[in-house]
């Protein structure tokens, strides 16, 4: 005898079957909508800007990815008040500016970026230098190493960048920090910036500048000691 089944069952099943498909599409999982990345800016005030993307790649051990969950920026020697900052500290805690400034390598190339991030005196107020600091000393992940006096610093509105032609500094870049070292040759100009130390070693010599480069690097004197 042959079963049939009823219109009312039928309807059941469908029932069960639209609401089954209803509850897969509720619990599924809705994508967030993709983040826009920032567009490089080009042109700034009228200024024609370089590309991100014409730096050579000069740096002593290739371009460096640094953890930024476990980055810790730190502020020492010859200050009363040691610090040690995380990047979000840094970035989000400190009065920003901007300012288009030419890097000079003495390779024979040039790049023009408006850049931005905060003052290093800034950060040096805060660690309040002792009247014995002559130098300060930058630091890279790297290992890289060069120096500037403090009055340089203190003197000019100079910036360690977090942006450049408003987008993050990519890693080939220095992210997390670039010094803008204005005024000097590009080997000042340090990437991936981990440690800034006052000293009072008016002779000390970074990677470069044990390597013959000039230790003032004045855009207006050749790149060579003497």
């Amino acid at each position: 005898m042959e079963r049939t089944v009823s219109g009312a069952t039928i309807f059941v099943i469908l029932l069960f079957l639209v609401a089954s498909g209803f509850a897969c599409a509720v619990d599924k999982p809705v994508g967030e909508p993709e983040k826009l990345q920032p567009v490089e800016i080009r042109d700034y005030q009228g200024e024609k800007l370089s590309s991100i993307n014409e730096f050579r790649e000069n740096s002593i051990k290739g371009p460096q990815h640094v953890d930024v969950e476990n980055y810790r920026f730190k502020i020492t020697g010859l200050v009363t008040n040691p610090e040690t900052y995380t990047y979000d500290e840094i970035v989000n805690n400190h009065e920003d500016y901007e300012k288009v400034v030419t890097l000079n390598c003495v390779e024979g190339w040039s790049v023009t970026i408006l850049w931005r991030g905060l003052l290093v005196k800034d950060l040096l107020a805060e660690a309040e230098p002792s009247q014995d600091a002559k130098v300060v000393i930058f630091h890279a992940y790297d290992g890289y190493t060069t120096s500037l006096p403090v009055d340089y610093i203190i003197n000019n509105d100079i910036l360690i960048a977090y942006e450049m032609n408003g987008v993050t500094l990519p890693p080939e870049r220095g992210f997390p920090f670039q010094l803008v070292a204005e005024s000097k040759w590009g080997y000042k100009w340090i990437k991936w910036i981990t440690e800034i130390e006052l000293s009072d070693d008016v002779d000390y010599k970074g990677y470069w500048e044990r390597r013959g480069y000039s230790n003032s690097a004045d855009l207006d004197e050749g790149f060579f000691e003497r």
